[in-house]
């Protein structure tokens, strides 16, 4: 079976450590995080963690009902790919200090419609929004250039249409 991307979605407390025990458990089960990101929702008093993970269908199944033990989560959903809408940032700091090279950062970031947030004399700032092959993409590129720093958030996903996973 290939192993492929999951997106699992999980409606929780908002309580300090839910992030710890969902964690924890994925960790003692032996699975891999790709992403996780964590906020609150429309509804007081939950927060939604979104994870994605590698694997084939059977380890996603055992991750979800391991999931559902856990007394603070409240509901939990597979987000497939082709039915759900999904996002990460990045923002990432590139050397910018030749005019030339500058300007071919400046067309890249409009090609992949991303946004300078902050410039200084010999750097940008640059934010990406996007699926994870069009960020990797952009940072392929940008690699060429300098890359000082990057931080990415991992992805965060809903459904398509209007049901929402709280039902």
């Amino acid at each position: 079976m290939a192993e492929e991307m999951h997106i699992i979605a999980a409606l929780v407390e908002d309580r300090p450590g839910v992030l710890f025990k969902v964690a924890s458990l994925i960790r003692r089960r032996g699975f891999n995080i790709d992403t996780i990101t964590v906020g609150s929702t429309e509804k007081e008093g939950l927060s939604r963690i979104t994870m994605t993970m590698r694997g084939d269908e059977r380890i996603v199944e055992q991750v979800v009902k391991q999931l559902s033990k856990i007394p603070d989560v409240v509901k939990i959903t597979e987000l497939k790919p082709t039915e759900s809408v999904y996002r990460e940032l990045a923002m990432v700091k590139v050397v910018a200090q030749d005019p030339e090279k500058k300007s071919d950062i400046l067309n890249y970031i409009s090609i992949f419609r991303g946004r300078v947030i902050d410039a200084s004399k010999d750097s940008l700032v640059i934010e990406m929004v996007g699926n994870t092959k069009k960020i990797n993409a952009f940072l392929d590129l940008m690699k060429g250039f300098g890359i000082v720093e990057l931080a990415r958030t991992g992805i965060v996903a809903l459904g398509r249409g209007s049901k929402s996973t709280a039902e």
